[in-house]
């Protein structure tokens, strides 16, 4: 996908200190400078208390910087003028759908955003009908909140906020709570986004999931450590182990086969991959014959 020249989101210099009670002030972020372009899927990831979610708090101007700036397109997140903007166009899921979910019901819950920015009826219905489809929630418009499974909980907290019109959706650890399906049906509807040309930024603590990514960057006590595509950035096994991180199973699992198997020489990503690269290993010309496929 080619991305768009101007970020659509720019920090510049940024520092937030959390400040509070008698404890000393704790430095969260510390001179980070950062793009994010339209149509990028970026992971973030880190250890406890890295930064991730402060980072990701100030895409939207739910905390402010202590020091530097943040911009979203032209919109400085300091300017209060700008601010219902800058929220209609960077959207949030957190890692609790519950905390977000504010109606009775699936439909009104959808509705609930673009209706108080007055948004006329037939739009709306529009919104909402397009928000649901989105995430596969269709046919449960009339569905109690409270009656969803996590899983449908949490696609609900995205499609609330698809229905805002966003550039930009921002993932607070959205999967961390989540059974198995729950993960997949979540994913499902980011990989739908991310198609559909938003922006996507997710912090997670999933190596899988990062991998997933366009871009992954790494944060290590308030600062970017590292940054790049997943394979470049997860093939720097030894940097990320001191810095508290994995790297994804099927990597793990490379590197342990790369002892007895010198042929297998990609770092792969995915399970798809890494069955792939095993087998390439194993056939004659290190790859496969004509026609076969290892999936």
């Amino acid at each position: 996908m080619t991305k768009a020249a101007e970020p659509l989101i720019r920090a510049e210099g940024l520092y937030y200190t959390y400040v509070g009670g008698t404890r000393e002030p704790v430095a969260a972020l510390r001179g980070i400078d950062l793009c994010l372009f339209a149509g990028e899927y970026v992971a973030v990831i880190g250890a406890n208390g890295s930064g991730k979610s402060t980072l990701l708090r100030h895409f939207n101007a739910l905390l402010l910087p202590t020091s530097g700036q943040v911009w979203v397109h032209d919109w400085n997140t300091r300017e209060t003028a700008h601010l219902r903007s800058i929220r209609s166009t960077v959207g949030m899921v957190f890692q609790v759908p519950d905390a977000q979910i504010v109606a009775s019901t699936v439909e009104e819950d959808v509705a609930f955003g673009p209706e108080n920015l007055g948004v006329p009826h037939d739009e709306l219905r529009e919104r909402v009908r397009e928000a649901l489809d989105c995430v596969g929630l269709s046919g449960l418009e009339r569905r109690a909140s409270h009656l969803l499974s996590a899983g449908q909980k949490q696609r609900l907290a995205i499609a609330s906020a698809l229905a805002m019109r966003p550039r930009c959706i921002l993932f607070d650890e959205a999967t961390a709570l989540l059974d198995p399906l729950g993960r997949s049906q979540v994913l499902s509807a980011i990989q739908a986004l991310c198609r559909q040309g938003l922006t996507v930024v997710a912090v997670t603590h999933n190596m899988l999931e990062a991998a997933q990514a366009e871009r992954v960057i790494v944060l290590h006590e308030g600062q970017i450590a590292v940054q790049g595509d997943p394979r470049s950035v997860f093939s720097q096994e030894t940097l990320l182990l001191e810095l508290g991180l994995d790297i994804p199973p099927p990597a793990q699992m490379a590197h342990a086969l790369a002892r007895r198997m010198p042929a297998l020489s990609t770092l792969p990503m995915t399970v798809s991959e890494l069955v792939e690269a095993v087998a390439c290993s194993l056939t004659p010309h290190g790859c496969f014959p004509q026609g076969s496929s290892a999936r």
